[in-house]
């Protein structure tokens, strides 16, 4: 380093130097180095970063000063050596950029940089004047556009509509570039001081290739991360609309330098509506524009709305396919009867599941509302207090994600179609149009025989998987024995289907006397009958209709749906749990990993020596002190003073609470699911943009305003 100092330097006469002599007797003023390369902890003290280098040099100045022409001898730049050093650092560039391409191709996962200094070790160049200028004006717009994406700013201002004739305003890119100079930005007000004042300064395409810039730079510092840690598993949330697109949000989990799970958002994939399209191009997305290597991915987890599970289903059997190691499960985020019920391809379910959404967010948005509910559980539960209680405290929380969702839909279906009737048909002033025409339409909804006998049928099939749910999202324990029950609840919903006749009529009449209490009749759906035009078979009664299009489908549809999310693959990798100290002390210490590891066997740094380790494992545990408690999650274990000691069991535990199914433990390192869905609840739809919901998430990045500007202008130039 010392000997690129003196080059950039100029300094011929230093070149003969010892490093130790250079670092001993000379210094450098920090007036050289770009100001990304120095840290600045304290007003009084300039540090330097490992890898700076002195790139800013004033070649001219000495010239028209008579006392420094004999101090120091720097060599004069022709115009043919710049242009000759300029063209070579070009040259440079696109030879990088050509090995990247290759890497990619190949699929070499390879660190961008070590502690992100590879980028400044290209020859430095005296920048001209007019270079100089442009780059500060670059980072200027940079510094505007990172401003609005961590404050949620959108780039559009006033709608055309909202505006007279002839009337200009700018939006709010220009806004705030407008404020900057007006606050003293001089390199700003040099750029647009004889620009006319109805004229945007910075075009919206130009906005869109700085997003992009953007977007990809601090993407790439989470990645960064990623590619350092090696395996990775990767989940999507539910399909969202981003300014009329559908797009699918994609999230990372890895365990970072410091043995932290973490499950960061890393953007979003356009959605296509062929299966097969989708597939190709998440994976190309992943592997070839993230530069992640899927033989390193270990997980797979799709949160998935009504309708889309089928083709979520196609993606995870296509990346399996390529990468078998890619283990599909269910997501922690999510729960088990949930999912099921989004997954189930009967129409009537999907509707049911819209109707409980709206019912339970027109009750949230108000608090009187809740209010009315309030007094309606009270008057209802008159005989019960703590089940009336107990209601209240559910619904006032977001009970549509609970295990047991439709259990309590049917405790509170009474009370909710009371009250809402109640607001329909109040005629004084309490209530607005809004409140008083969804409430009408709920009601209705609530109120229609299709839709009580789905919420009952569904109740009754997904309690058989309701337990076990709820421990795939317990303790590290709970998931592992929760693993060795499956083929119990398999057992118990194979049982109701080779009863379906019988299991099904008490379904039934559990739906009709729900409807009777709601007075509600008994028929068969008009959509139905409409259907069929008054030709339809005389002996087809209401108890057979649903059985055929809803008790049957569904009791099918999750016994295969559980069979595929719980793989052979998958329900080994859960009986590696045992690895950690708390489920090993509840087995008596009479365990046996090594035969469940099989599948991470490549994944070992030392496969061979793996039996005599975990036995050693073992032994720590079984003979440890009476004051020392045994770690109760991967989340503990990984944080062990002595874990380095067992290089194979932390290579396991690390892969292990890679699975999606596995929570993370530590709050703070699973934010960016929650900063995902607050940003899309606090943005309108229309005001939504890719670019900036990346910056927004993830505002505690650090991000590089130079490495912006940079690849700005070689992408652009």
């Amino acid at each position: 380093r010392c000997q690129r100092w003196v080059e950039n330097c100029r300094r011929a006469d230093l070149e003969d130097k010892t490093p130790d002599q250079l670092n001993k007797h000379y210094r450098l003023c920090a007036k050289h180095f770009e100001t990304s390369m120095i840290c600045r902890s304290s007003p009084y003290r300039t540090v330097l970063r490992d890898n700076a280098v002195p790139t800013i040099f004033d070649l001219t100045s000495h010239l028209n000063n008579p006392h420094s022409r004999h101090r120091k001898r720097i060599k004069e730049l022709s115009e043919d050596e710049i242009r000759t050093l300029k063209q070579q650092k070009i040259d440079e560039a696109f030879e990088r950029k050509q090995a990247t391409q290759e890497s990619n191709e190949n699929n070499e996962q390879n660190t961008v940089s070590e502690e992100g200094g590879e980028e400044q070790e290209e020859k430095a160049v005296p920048l001209t004047l007019e270079e100089r200028e442009n780059k500060d004006y670059l980072k200027s717009l940079f510094e505007i556009l990172i401003l609005m994406g961590k404050q949620n700013i959108p780039l559009d201002g006033h709608n055309v509509d909202e505006l007279p004739e002839g009337i200009f305003t700018s939006d709010n890119f220009q806004a705030l570039l407008e404020y900057r100079i007006n606050g003293g930005d001089e390199v700003l007000r040099k750029r647009f001081e004889m620009t006319a004042v109805n004229l945007e300064y910075c075009s919206k395409t130009q906005q869109k290739q700085m997003l992009e810039v953007c977007e990809n730079c601090v993407r790439e510092e989470t990645l960064r991360e990623v590619r350092d840690s090696h395996f990775f598993s990767i989940v999507t949330d539910e399909v969202v609309d981003i300014a009329g697109e559908e797009h699918l949000p994609v999230l990372v989990r890895f365990v970072d330098d410091s043995h932290n799970l973490r499950e960061e958002f890393i953007g979003f994939l356009p959605y296509e509506a062929d299966p097969e399209i989708l597939a190709v191009k998440f994976h190309a997305t992943i592997t070839e524009k993230w530069g992640l290597n899927m033989e390193y991915c270990r997980g797979q987890a799709y949160i998935i709305s009504s309708g889309f599970a089928s083709k979520m289903k196609v993606v995870a059997t296509r990346l399996l396919e390529k990468y078998p190691q890619a283990v599909y499960t269910l997501c922690s985020s999510c729960a088990l009867n949930v999912w099921l019920a989004k997954s189930v391809p009967v129409v009537g379910v999907s509707i049911a599941l819209g109707t409980i959404e709206e019912v339970c967010g027109l009750f949230n948005q108000s608090p009187q509302l809740l209010i009315e509910l309030d007094n309606t559980i009270s008057a209802l539960f008159q005989d019960n207090d703590e089940k009336g209680n107990e209601l209240k405290k559910i619904c006032r929380s977001q009970w549509t994600g609970r295990h047991d969702t439709f259990e309590v839909l049917v405790d509170l279906l009474q009370a909710l179609v009371l009250c809402l009737d109640a607001v329909s048909s109040d005629l004084s002033i309490r209530w607005s149009n809004f409140i008083v025409g969804r409430a009408f339409v709920l009601s209705s909804a609530l109120t229609d025989f299709d839709f009580i006998v789905t919420i009952v049928i569904m109740k009754n099939v997904l309690s058989f998987t309701r337990a076990f749910g709820k421990n795939l999202q317990g303790q590290t324990s709970d998931v592992f024995f929760a693993a060795g029950s499956l083929t119990a609840v398999l057992h118990s919903l194979n049982e109701v289907m080779e009863n379906i006749e019988v299991y099904h009529e008490f379904w039934f009449e559990e739906a009709t006397n729900l409807a009777t209490k709601l007075d509600v009749q008994i028929k068969l759906p008009g959509k139905f009958r409409r259907a069929q035009q008054g030709n339809f078979d005389p002996d087809m009664t209401s108890e057979n209709y649903y059985k055929e299009i809803l008790s049957v489908p569904t009791v099918e549809h999750i016994i295969q749906e559980l069979k595929d999310i719980f793989s052979e693959q998958h329900l080994k990798a859960l009986k590696c749990l045992s690895l950690v100290p708390s489920v090993m002390g509840q087995l008596k210490f009479n365990t046996s990993e090594e035969h469940h590891a099989d599948m991470f066997k490549n994944d070992l740094p030392n496969p061979d020596t793996l039996s005599a380790e975990l036995h050693c494992w073992r032994i720590k545990w079984k003979h440890r002190g009476k004051d020392i408690e045994l770690p109760a999650t991967i989340y503990e274990a990984l944080h062990l003073p002595d874990i380095k000691f067992f290089p194979n069991v932390y290579a396991l535990l690390k892969v292990l609470c890679l699975l999606p199914v596995m929570k993370v433990e530590n709050e703070k390192y699973g934010i960016g699911r929650k900063r995902l869905k607050a940003y899309l609840k606090n943005t309108l739809t229309g005001q939504r943009s890719s670019n900036l919901a990346l910056l927004n998430i993830n505002f505690d990045i650090k991000h590089d305003l130079d490495l912006m500007v940079d690849t700005y202008i070689k992408l652009y130039p």
